[in-house]
């Protein structure tokens, strides 16, 4: 007999069934760190319950990402299974647009040879590679 699925969810929990982190221990640190948003709410516990319906805003991989959620699992299924557990409400002409600017900001015509260190250390804060952690 198949289990029913849960009524709520552990934020953490569920964003690593969403596969939106690796590890399970990665989306509870960002949970932790306050950096989740559940209906509006800061967060800053990963045992943070959600439900159908819920919108979660968090940072990743530079973007603000802004997902409801439609479904809550049992298991860490594959990614088909887990796409089927949210709608992904981020606007796609603000994805396109902060792409492009940093492709012009990475753009070196060729044959300009190699960076100077502040050329390169300007570039990395443009970037925000030169964050730590």
């Amino acid at each position: 007999m198949k289990p029913s699925p849960p009524s709520a969810m552990r934020v953490d929990k569920w964003l690593w069934h969403a596969r939106f982190f690796k590890t399970r221990t990665l989306a509870t640190r960002l949970a932790a760190a306050g950096n989740i948003r559940i209906n509006g709410q800061k967060q800053s516990r990963a045992s943070a319950s959600i439900r159908i319906g819920d919108v979660l805003t968090f940072p990743l991989n530079r973007h603000i990402r802004l997902i409801e959620v439609v479904a809550l699992s049992t298991r860490r299924g594959p990614s088909v299974e887990a796409q089927a557990l949210y709608l992904d409400r981020d606007p796609p002409q603000v994805k396109k647009r902060d792409e492009k600017i940093i492709e012009q900001a990475a753009f070196r015509e060729a044959g300009s040879g190699r960076p100077t260190k502040k050329q390169r250390r300007a570039g990395n804060q443009f970037t925000g590679k030169d964050q730590i952690g």
